[in-house]
């Protein structure tokens, strides 16, 4: 076989299930720039989200088809299995952009879509790695990824709380599913939080161990905020009436905790790459350090606003522009990557360790 189709095919079958975070951070990056009134970037940032949520849809669907045993490994592996979900978070993030323009019917398709993968992931990635798996190893394979499957829950939340007030007809419904997968989200947040936390604290920590996705913990923190801010606006509904006060006192409890894990992410960033010398390489996984700034700035900008604190919104706006760098930063690092990645001849057939 010809080493460059070789490459390809390597490269197909070790897909990252967690690619999807390209069009989570694409996708949030372009909110953001577009609530700070910079279209002539958020714009052509849609556009990329919606290519890259197309093409990574056909890849998987041809991985599936090509590596279904690959599929298989990687629905149970305790890292790349919460990848899944970030097809679900994906999806979601792009109707939340798409609707901003007032594309309500694809916002629906796509709220639809991620919603049943939301469902059926929930089940099927929770079975697999957690029950599926050693009872004696799933205090050790906790990680960073798992806080993806509480991204998912608020992306769902976020979306329908979006739609709600949108739409003549569901308003109901939709105010329902938001306030049940954003409560969802929530209890699943401090169940994921505490299997970490001790995890890190029973286990020897490794360099190798702090991998980006860390930084999702944040992020889930950031969306939840983002929701709930939406959800707070939602039209009337016995459900909204019932948990509007809730909602509202909870998101600043949030933002304050995903404020508060930002300089400890960044210890550990410094701990893991300057003082242990950890090299600095690309990997899918950065795009989990991607979104969760991003979504801290768009986050901030929407709590600012909804309960009147300018400084949150301040916050949020420089934030923006420090998403917009990192984002600009990764993207570069991933053509690189992925340039050297279809000129060489694969090495093995064994994805790397974290990958």
């Amino acid at each position: 076989m010809d080493p460059r189709r070789a490459a390809r095919r390597e490269a197909l079958r070790t897909l990252h299930p967690g690619y999807f975070a390209l069009v989570m951070a694409t996708g949030i990056v372009s909110v953001g720039l577009r609530s700070l009134g910079v279209p002539a970037v958020s714009v052509p940032l849609l556009w990329l989200a919606g290519t890259a949520y197309a093409v990574l849809v056909v890849l998987n669907g041809w991985r599936l088809v090509s590596f279904p045993a690959e599929m298989r490994r990687d629905l149970s592996h305790p890292v790349r299995g919460f990848g899944f979900f970030t097809f679900v978070a994906g999806t979601n993030v792009l109707g939340s952009r798409l609707i901003l323009d007032g594309h309500v019917p694809a916002a629906v398709a796509l709220l639809a879509t991620g919603a049943l993968a939301w469902f059926l992931l929930g089940y099927v990635v929770l079975w697999n790695v957690v029950l599926g798996g050693a009872r004696e190893g799933m205090l050790a394979g906790a990680n960073g990824t798992w806080f993806i499957w509480i991204v998912a829950s608020q992306s769902v939340a976020l979306l329908a709380a979006q739609l709600q007030p949108a739409v003549t007809t569901g308003q109901r419904e939709l105010a329902l599913l938001a306030v049940f997968s954003w409560s969802v989200g929530l209890l699943w947040y401090g169940v994921v939080g505490t299997l970490v936390t001790a995890r890190l604290l029973l286990y020897q920590v490794q360099p190798a161990d702090l991998t980006p996705p860390y930084w999702v913990a944040m992020g889930a923190t950031a969306i939840s905020v983002l929701a709930g801010a939406r959800m707070v606006q939602m039209a009337d509904a016995p459900v909204v009436e019932a948990t509007r006060g809730l909602i509202a006192g909870t998101v600043v409890v949030f933002w304050a905790l995903g404020t508060w894990l930002i300089p400890a992410l960044l210890a550990a960033g410094w701990w893991r790459h300057v003082l242990r010398r950890v090299p600095l390489r690309y990997e899918a996984t950065w795009w989990s350090i991607v979104f969760p700034v991003g979504m801290y700035g768009v986050a901030s900008i929407a709590l600012g606003e909804a309960d009147q604190l300018p400084i949150v919104a301040t916050i949020g706006e420089y934030e923006m522009w420090v998403a917009a760098g990192v984002w600009l930063a990764v993207f570069v690092a991933m053509l690189a990557h992925l340039a050297r990645t279809l000129r060489r001849e694969p090495a093995g057939r064994t994805p790397p360790a974290g990958a």
